[in-house]
């Protein structure tokens, strides 16, 4: 097996064991359990609490005393078995604690597959450039094929999504360990400070405005990446409330549908280059706020019928959101960062957008969904009318029944409370939030264009 192969089957593997239930855990959560909005926003958030710390300890530990496939190995196996305990939760407070567990083993192992790519690939002489990108593209594609067994085998509400990725990724552990071995660098001093050591000199570029903005927005960006993550999946399942909607194509093949939206970011990745030539760093950053905006607004005016090519085209422009930015994003940290700092400065940039981003993502949209957006009925027939049918529609009575544990007393009540999401409402809000950020970010973020920040841009 050549090498490149061996490499490709980790990045597929690397992402499969996220892809497996990322997008669909929301359905387990509010399908399944039934539990509120305000606790997954919580639970969404550990992904981004391990994100601050974890990558940083792994890294150490990686560059000083432990080969990195072995450590990589390690966690990807803890992170296994962590998988297959979570599903017996029994209340969202332990979910919580033992998705965060889960979280610390798994988020670290993103940031040591790149390295350990990046290594095997230097020791073989191989072109790191031209090399590695057409093997990260697998990860991607193994994100896809992930959610797509997930879907298709009946699991994306049920504990088989976290059994699916906590079985592979004990299998990936074991794998990691037939790879080239990845040594210690050991390229920082003993004697160096211990700011130096663990990588906190990249803080001092919150001393330039320039920097600091950028970090900001990086956040507030990486926050609206939590929101279509966290619900994009529930909301094309949740149209199955709909009587007119339950057996449609975007209920049924939501987690497929969703894929639309990792095969976007494959193929806009290849237009990056043209796009940063043309435009210039800072005006790729603005089209990906202003297609954050596009993302959510067509997915509040999208349904499973007429509006079926909104929630495409919300899947398409995803790719442009979400490449756009991050790519862009890294590429002015590293033309505007002393080299010295450079690989600290483009940890704080995805701690940032994947860390505190994604915890201020995670619990303000859960708390303002399970506060704001959610709508509480009491009765059969304001119910019926939202879900635009007849109170005594027998799919109706099934869905009442079913999905809301619910029935209708005689004198017209419901035996117990319905709580619905209004997602055109939800959309909505997050689309105005990503039109701010794209505002505030054109008037006060200053960057001009140089061609040779981009002119070594290869994918």
């Amino acid at each position: 097996m050549s090498l490149k192969l061996r490499l490709t089957i980790l990045s597929f593997l690397q992402f499969f064991v996220w892809g497996a239930w990322l997008i669909t855990m929301a359905n387990f959560w509010f399908g399944t359990k039934h539990w509120d909005g305000a606790q997954f926003g919580a639970v969404f958030g550990t992904m981004g609490i391990a994100s601050i710390f974890m990558p940083t300890i792994t890294g150490i530990i990686a560059d000083r005393w432990v080969n990195a496939e072995r450590i990589y190995s390690v966690l990807q196996i803890f992170y296994g078995v962590v998988l297959f305990i979570l599903p017996h939760s029994e209340t969202p407070d332990s979910f919580f604690y033992i998705m965060l567990l889960a979280m610390c083993f798994y988020m670290p192992t993103i940031a040591l597959t790149n390295s350990i790519s990046y290594t095997i690939l230097k020791n073989s002489h191989l072109d790191v450039v031209k090399d590695f990108p057409p093997i990260r593209v697998w990860g991607t594609i193994g994100f896809i094929v992930a959610m797509w067994i997930t879907n298709l085998t009946g699991n994306k509400a049920t504990e088989g999504q976290f059994y699916i990725a906590g079985a592979v990724a004990i299998l990936l552990g074991v794998y990691a360990l037939t790879l080239p071995k990845c040594p210690p660098q050991k390229l920082i001093d003993k004697s160096a400070p211990l700011s130096e050591q663990l990588g906190l000199n990249a803080f001092k570029l919150f001393g330039n405005f320039t920097m600091a903005l950028f970090f900001l927005f990086s956040m507030l960006l990486g926050a609206a990446l939590q929101l279509t993550n966290a619900y994009g999946d529930v909301f094309l399942s949740e149209f199955a409330h709909f009587p007119k909607y339950t057996n449609s194509i975007v209920v049924e093949k939501s987690t497929i549908i969703m894929s639309i939206s990792q095969i976007s970011e494959t193929l806009f990745i290849l237009a990056i280059p043209f796009f940063l030539r043309k435009f210039g760093i800072k005006k790729v950053m603005l089209i990906s706020m202003f297609a954050w905006v596009l993302r959510f607004g067509l997915f509040a005016y999208g349904d499973p019928v007429h509006g079926l090519w909104m929630i495409i085209l919300s899947c398409i422009v995803y790719g442009m959101a979400f490449d756009f930015f991050n790519i862009s994003g890294s590429l002015f940290v590293e033309t505007t960062t002393d080299k010295k700092i450079r690989s600290s400065a483009q940890g704080l940039f995805m701690m940032m957008t994947n860390g505190f981003g994604a915890v201020l993502g995670s619990y303000i949209a859960g708390w303002a969904i399970d506060k704001f957006f959610t709508i509480k009925f009491s009765t059969v027939s304001e119910l019926s009318k939202y879900l635009q049918t007849t109170p005594d529609n027998e799919t109706f009575l099934g869905i009442l029944k079913n999905s809301f544990n619910s029935a209708v007393n005689p004198d017209g009540t419901l035996s117990n409370l319905v709580f619905v999401k209004d997602w055109q409402q939800i959309w909505l809000y997050f689309a105005l939030y990503s039109l701010v950020i794209a505002i505030l970010f054109g008037l006060f973020f200053r960057h001009k264009h140089s061609v040779a920040d981009v002119e070594n841009i290869s994918h």
